[in-house]
């Protein structure tokens, strides 16, 4: 069995009111295990705790209650080993896309010339070679998310979290993006916590789709997809067997908004 690369061990996470809010339980009894080189995708109602799992997985938060894994090392604060997609791609304006790709491993001091080679080599790998000397203004918006999913892949993390990452785009570059990113996380073997609000996108790209409650969010059903060729997301949506894959988790959506 492949090892566990990010696990939530009945992770609970309380927020304590302000004054201008009511105190919050975001999420409650949370267990997960996510493995070596699994897709993971997280349905549920707005604001039922899905973005606090993507924080807590990365460091930027800490549970109130229970514990968080990455690669079998407690997770206290950010640490090297996960790597955040969000929905916008948050480029540098003034720099250039090999520079915004290089920017991570600045920051690690990564010595100059092994930067770029990194950098040049991911987003080849993210068909935006040729591109390299670019600023984010003169690429399209899903030029611009490659590049930002280039700058992810560029720090070689163990666990890549990503946040509604194509929610912003037109069905076609979506579609074209899904695939992109699936032989990416393919091709170098990554593991992946994903947030996505389209069931048909949770399907085609995931081994497993985790479905919460609303607020406080628990896991009420996890759903593992039997479907041939995950890093070919397109041929997987026009499988017969994704229609009872997409009721199941309607149906699921349904008493996820319900009282319970």
């Amino acid at each position: 069995m492949a090892a566990v690369r990010l696990e939530f061990r009945n992770v609970t996470r309380r927020f304590a009111p302000t004054r201008r809010s009511e105190g919050v339980t975001a999420i409650e009894g949370v267990s997960i295990a996510v493995r070596d080189r699994e897709v993971v995708s997280l349905i549920g109602p707005s604001g039922c705790g899905k973005s606090t799992l993507l924080n807590l997985s990365a460091g930027l938060d800490g549970p109130s209650v229970g514990e968080v894994f990455v690669d079998g090392a407690k997770v206290t604060g950010p640490n090297s080993h996960v790597a955040f997609m969000l929905q916008k791609d948050l480029l540098l304006p003034w720099r250039t896309i090999r520079e915004n790709v290089e920017f991570g491993l600045e920051i690690r001091k990564v010595p100059a010339t092994q930067r770029r080679e990194i950098a040049l080599g991911q987003l080849k790998i993210c068909h935006l070679d040729g591109f390299e000397n670019h600023y984010p203004h003169q690429l399209s918006g899903g030029m611009r998310q490659r590049a930002a999913l280039a700058r992810t892949m560029a720090t070689d993390p163990s666990v890549v979290l990503m946040d509604e990452p194509f929610s912003a785009l037109d069905a076609q570059t979506k579609l074209v993006l899904q695939k992109d990113m699936a032989q990416t996380l393919s091709r170098l073997g990554k593991t992946c916590l994903f947030i996505t609000h389209d069931l048909a996108e949770a399907v085609a790209l995931s081994d497993r789709v985790l479905v919460m409650s609303k607020r406080p969010g628990r896991i009420i059903e996890e759903i593992a997809i039997d479907l041939p060729d995950r890093d070919d997301p397109i041929a997987r949506r026009s499988s017969e067997k994704v229609t009872p894959y997409l009721r199941r988790l309607t149906e699921l959506l349904d008493v996820a908004h319900a009282d319970v």
